[in-house]
Parts: structure tokens; C-alpha cells; sequence
């Protein structure tokens, strides 16, 4: 590993830093910004979050970089010449920019590190892990947070819902469990945090040498300033977290401002129902469903968002739904582990489409917790204004 200047930072996101340690290259966003232990403070459009918001947004280009060579941090590096070389022949950008732009980018050794303390040494899971997932996001601050985001914008999600058909508890969802609603939208510069991935993290090199590249046309696509935005520690942006290759293929400009802000949150609305559209989502289908399991022949069948199994395999099994309703097969078997044993529920498409955003079972089972106990909590309140 090159070596650079030493940084100390904050702590990384679980499941983003587990993404990235576990080579998912087709990991599409992160949850490196959001904090769940951060502070205790109730994720309401407070000024705080404004400010925050604001601090981290894109700014138009307003100045030129231009360099014969690359100084600073990457100054000599062969990897940062063969980028500059691709960029320049695969996409017309002048080398003197590009130059310029890495020039001021600094590597940030504290990310290579607590990297290389979160990789997983092996051995089997602790129990309890779903229990404690669960209690970082299934919280008043985010439940009363969720609430808060869809009353100030109801007007935004209502539209996005009808246009994509993606519910709005579950675009609210992504939205909390990601930033918390745009609180914890990230704080470092973005092409600090690609670089120093790219170029100096080779299990992941080659995936975050896409990210920067995507994050530099993106930057030229939408005339910003690319040492501007700031993110979580990986590079995602915004209150829903795209990556830059997910934010040229997703993003929407939901406002019609003619400028994509995912720090912006109709943006960042209308971005995350897009996304979910693209990945299949099936507009008035359930979500999951709760099972019952009973004997040793439950632990036999292989459990995760990726299976399948029609009724009778899982009957066979002693697994059967809570719901009589459910005659589907095709059926994804989950198994979470609590601290009071395991916890069964089947998946149907649509959870497995909140994976795409995250490659996680935990992570999506406590989207659609989060976005069910937003909606009560919402229908509540909208009865009692009546």
C-alpha cells in the first residue's frame, strides 16, 4: 500500500465499509454518511440540517485548474497517469484539467486504514445481529424525523408515488436510514475520497477508479465545481447517497430547475423512486411477510435475499407464512438473527428490489420497518389535523 499523509476521521459505516471489504463491485450506494450513534438529536428540517445540507452541495465552477503535471498527494503515481491517459482518450477531457483537478485532491490515509481494522477476520456471525441493526434505524428520532420529511414534502413524495409507483414510506425509508433525512449527508470532500480509493485501496481499485471517473463527467455535465460537494467517506452524495456512477444513471432533476441536486430534496425524491422503478420495483405488491418455523428442517434450506422457494419447499421444511393470503411462490426465505433466537419472514420482489440499493437483507428489512412505522405514525398525525 502507497503511503501517505496520516488522517484520523470518524468511524465508517458498517454496511457500506462490509460492501466494499467484500468485493460487491456492483454495490451501488453507501451508508458511509449515516451515523445512527452520532447524536441524539430528533432529524427534523431544523436549521442544522439546512446548514448541513448546504455545506456538502455542489458549487458552480468558478475557478480553472490547469497543471503541466500532477503535485500534491498523487504527484509521480503511475495509476493517477493511466487515469489521466483513459480520461483524456475515452471521454475528450484536456490533461491539463485533469492535471489540475488531482492536484488539489488530497489522500486521505485514515480511510485506508479503518479499512483495513473494519475487514472481516472470519469465523462465524455473533448472534443478535439483526437485533442490533434494527436498533440503530427503528428509533424515535427516526421515526419522528420520517414523519417531520413527509409533512414539509408531501407534495413532492405524492407526485413521485404516482409517477414511478413506488410508495412514499418507502422512499421516506431510504432517505432516513441513509442521511436521516439529509442530517448526515457526509463531510468530506468527494474527490479526496475517490482518489484516495482509487488509487491507493487495490482490492477495490478498479471499482473506484469507475466511481471517479463518472464523478468528474458528472462534474462536467452539470457545470460544478468538482473539489465542491462532500460525502460520505466512499464518495456517496446526497440524502439518498448515490455513488457517482449510480447518479449518472438514476439521478432525476425532479424539480425542473435544469440542475440534478441530491442534496435537494425533491431531487433527491424523485432520484430514489427512480431508482427503485429501474430495479423492477411492482407498483401495489407487498414487500415481506412474516413465517413461522418449527424443527431442525428450517435450518436445512440456504436463507437470504437472493433465494427462492416456492410454498411447498418452504412447508416441507416447517416453514409456512403468517398470512393465508400469501399464494405466491418465488418466495425469498430470511432468517435474522435476534438476540432471542431467529426471526423468519419470506421476501417477495419488491424486497428484493430495496437490496439493489444495498446488498444487505438487514438492510432492507429495516427500510421497510422504518417506512411502516413512518406511515402509522404519518396517518396519525394527518387524522388528528382534521
Amino acid at each position: 500500500m502507497k503511503l501517505g499523509r496520516h488522517y484520523s476521521g470518524s468511524a465508517v459505516g458498517a454496511a457500506l465499509a462490509l460492501a466494499i471489504l467484500g468485493g460487491c463491485a456492483s454495490q451501488p450506494f453507501g451508508t458511509g454518511a449515516t451515523d445512527p450513534d452520532r447524536d441524539g438529536a430528533t432529524p427534523t428540517a431544523t436549521p442544522r440540517t439546512k446548514q448541513t445540507r448546504q455545506a456538502a452541495r455542489p458549487q458552480p465552477v468558478g475557478r480553472e485548474y490547469r497543471a503541466a503535471a500532477v503535485s500534491g498527494d498523487f504527484a509521480g503515481d503511475p495509476d493517477v497517469d493511466r487515469f489521466i491517459g483513459r480520461m483524456t482518450t475515452s471521454h475528450s477531457f484536456s490533461r491539463e484539467y485533469l492535471a489540475g483537478v488531482l492536484s488539489q485532491a488530497e489522500r486521505k490515509q485514515w480511510i485506508l486504514d479503518q479499512l483495513d481494522r473494519e475487514r472481516p477476520t472470519g469465523g462465524p456471525p455473533r448472534p443478535g445481529g439483526w437485533s442490533r441493526y434494527r436498533e440503530k434505524f427503528l428509533t424515535d428520532r427516526h421515526i419522528s424525523g420520517g414523519v417531520e420529511f413527509w409533512r414539509e414534502n408531501a407534495r413532492e413524495l405524492d407526485r413521485a408515488s404516482r409517477q414511478y409507483g413506488v410508495p412514499p414510506e418507502y422512499i421516506v425509508g431510504i432517505i432516513g436510514v441513509e442521511t436521516v433525512y439529509g442530517r448526515n449527508v457526509g463531510t468530506f470532500r468527494v474527490v479526496d475520497a475517490l482518489a484516495t480509493l482509487a488509487f491507493d485501496y487495490p482490492r477495490r481499485a478498479d471499482y473506484f477508479s469507475g466511481e471517479l471517473e463518472n464523478f468528474l463527467i458528472m462534474a462536467r455535465d452539470e457545470r460544478i465545481d468538482p473539489l465542491s460537494p462532500k460525502g460520505s467517506y466512499a464518495g456517496a452524495m446526497g440524502l439518498g447517497q448515490f455513488m457517482p456512477t449510480s447518479f449518472r444513471k438514476w439521478a432525476v432533476d425532479f424539480n425542473g430547475d435544469g440542475h440534478t441536486d441530491l442534496w435537494e430534496p425533491a431531487d433527491a425524491i424523485g432520484s430514489v423512486a427512480n431508482y427503485f422503478k429501474a430495479h423492477g420495483w411492482h407498483s401495489g405488491q407487498p414487500v415481506v411477510t412474516a413465517a413461522s418455523a418449527s424443527g431442525a428442517r428450517a435450518r436445512m434450506l440456504d436463507a437470504g435475499f437472493d433465494t427462492s422457494y416456492s410454498l411447498s419447499v418452504l412447508a416441507s421444511h416447517d416453514i409456512r407464512p403468517a398470512s393465508q393470503a400469501v399464494q405466491r411462490d418465488d418466495l425469498r426465505l430470511l432468517r435474522l438473527s435476534t438476540y432471542s433466537g431467529d426471526e423468519y419472514w419470506l421476501g417477495y420482489h419488491n424486497f428484493y428490489v430495496i437490496t439493489r440499493y444495498n446488498h444487505s437483507a438487514n438492510y432492507a428489512m429495516a427500510v421497510h420497518q422504518l417506512a411502516q412505522a413512518i406511515k402509522q405514525h404519518y396517518g396519525s398525525v394527518i387524522v388528528a389535523q382534521r
